[in-house]
């Protein structure tokens, strides 16, 4: 059995470069979210794209990992900024996610530089979102903060 099933929908109407798409997610958290083809490789304009729900996910779920990892060694953080990029580009001509880039802060008590970056290490390991882009380049410039 698994541990948790979520759902996303995506209606889309007209073409590629001229139509556009409305974002209902099973929770109802991402409810009503516009999608273009321009959002998506031009200026957003206010509208969302794969790429950047992507980045969403996988800075929330480096973030959650990061917590367990430090929470685990006695050393809860007070707060982690976690910032993603994810970069689409054409490989073999088609649109590919080629990379993510997790900008990682951490304001942790009990630590110093090097335990935290043993934990980020152990976080990357451990994130699912991280396996999910196993085959694109992921980055990581993580720093510690005192707390």
């Amino acid at each position: 059995m698994s541990i948790a099933q979520r759902t996303a929908e995506t209606i889309w109407d007209g073409s590629l470069v001229d139509g556009e798409g409305t974002i209902h997610s099973g929770s109802g958290a991402l409810d009503r979210l516009d999608v273009t083809w321009a959002a998506r490789t031009q200026t957003p304009a206010g509208k969302t794209s794969p790429e950047e729900l992507a980045a969403a996910a996988h800075a929330s779920c480096f973030s959650m990992a990061l917590a367990l990892v430090l929470g685990k060694a006695k050393t809860p953080p007070r707060r982690l900024a976690v910032e993603a990029t994810v970069t689409l580009d054409e490989e073999g001509g088609v649109p590919t996610i080629v990379s993510c880039a997790l900008d990682v802060r951490g304001w942790v008590a009990g630590i110093d530089a090097a335990g935290f970056q043993k934990s980020v290490d152990e976080a990357a390991a451990l994130c699912p979102i991280s396996r999910l882009f196993a085959g694109a380049q992921i980055t990581i410039d993580a720093a510690w903060l005192p707390a």
